[in-house]
C-alpha cells in the first residue's frame, strides 16, 4: 500500500491527481476519506470531473459514460436509492481477444453489461425511458473490468465516485443490434469462469429496464449542464456481482441474444 499523501479537505484537483498516480503506479492505497472526511457526492464528483480533465490533458478522448450501482442490492449494501456516474475513454477500451494486461491493474473484478452506442443526443431533465431508448442506434453486450484504487475493494460512496465509479476496462461483444423489437428487461446472461456458471441475470437487474438507467445517466448529467453526445458508448452497469479474475483464468458472458463475450485473465 502507497504511503498517505496529504490531501487538504476540498482539495479536489490533489484529490484527483492522488488516485490518477494510483492508477498509473497500479498501487492500492487507503480511501480519499481517510483524509478528506467530509467529502460529500457533490464534492466527489467535482474530483472525478478534475481527474477527467487531467485525462484529457495526457492525451485520451472522452468517449461515454458508464453507470455503477445500478442493481438494487448494490443500492442497499450501499446505503444509497440510485446510481452512481463515471466517464469512459479511449484507454478503457480492450479490444476483443486481447488478454487482461495485468501490468495496467491492481486487482481487476469482471461483470457483465448491456452496452448501448447512441445514435442521437440525449439532454435531461425529463427524459424518460421510451426517449432514451429512441436515441439508441446499437445493443450490445459487454464485459466491464473495475479496478479500484483502493485497498482491499473498501471505499465509501464518495470515494468510489471520485475514484471514477472504479473504472478500468471494458469490451464489447462481436454483436450489435438495433434496439428495435429487443426485449431487453429478459435479455438473459449466464456468468462463466473457467468453464463454470458463477452468476447469471437479465436486464431487469439493471434498474428494472437498461433504458431506465440509461435516462438516469442523462436526467443527472443534465442537473450538471452534461448531455451524452451522439455516438457515446454508454455501460448501463453490472447485472451480476462482479466476480475476481485471477491469473491465467477466463471470464466469458453468454448472452441470450448478444453473442458471448470472453476475457482471458492474463
Amino acid at each position: 500500500m502507497a504511503e498517505p499523501l496529504e490531501i487538504r479537505s476540498g482539495d479536489a484537483r490533489r484529490a484527483a491527481e492522488v488516485l490518477l498516480d494510483a492508477e498509473r503506479s497500479v498501487t492500492a492505497r487507503g480511501p480519499i476519506t481517510a483524509h478528506w472526511p467530509d467529502l460529500d457526492l457533490p464534492g466527489a464528483y467535482t474530483v472525478q470531473r478534475e481527474a477527467l480533465h487531467q485525462r484529457l490533458q495526457r492525451g485520451e478522448t472522452l468517449i461515454g459514460v458508464k453507470l455503477g450501482l445500478t442493481s438494487r442490492a448494490k443500492q442497499i449494501r450501499m446505503g444509497i436509492d440510485a446510481p452512481s456516474l463515471a466517464w469512459l475513454t479511449d484507454a478503457m477500451v480492450l479490444p476483443a481477444g486481447v488478454p487482461l494486461p495485468r501490468q495496467r491493474l491492481i486487482h481487476p473484478r469482471a461483470e457483465p453489461e448491456i452496452v448501448f452506442v447512441m445514435r442521437e443526443r440525449l439532454a435531461g431533465p425529463g427524459i424518460t425511458a421510451a426517449v432514451a431508448l429512441g436515441a439508441v442506434d446499437r445493443v450490445y453486450g459487454g464485459i466491464e473490468i473495475i479496478d479500484s484504487r483502493y485497498q482491499d475493494f473498501k471505499f465509501t460512496l464518495a470515494d468510489a465516485v471520485a475514484d471514477n465509479s472504479s473504472s478500468g476496462l471494458f469490451v464489447l461483444g462481436p454483436l450489435g443490434r438495433s434496439p428495435e423489437g429487443m426485449d431487453l428487461a429478459h435479455e438473459a446472461c449466464l456468468l462463466e469462469v473457467d468453464g463454470q456458471v458463477v452468476d447469471s441475470a437479465t436486464g431487469a437487474a439493471v434498474q428494472g429496464h437498461p433504458a431506465e438507467a440509461l435516462a438516469l445517466a442523462a436526467n443527472a448529467l443534465g442537473e450538471r449542464g452534461l448531455a451524452i453526445e451522439a455516438g457515446a458508448i454508454v455501460l448501463t452497469g453490472g447485472m451480476t456481482d462482479a466476480v475476481h479474475v485471477q491469473p491465467g483464468a477466463s471470464v466469458a458472458a453468454h448472452f441470450s441474444t448478444l453473442g458471448t463475450i470472453t476475457v482471458a485473465g492474463g
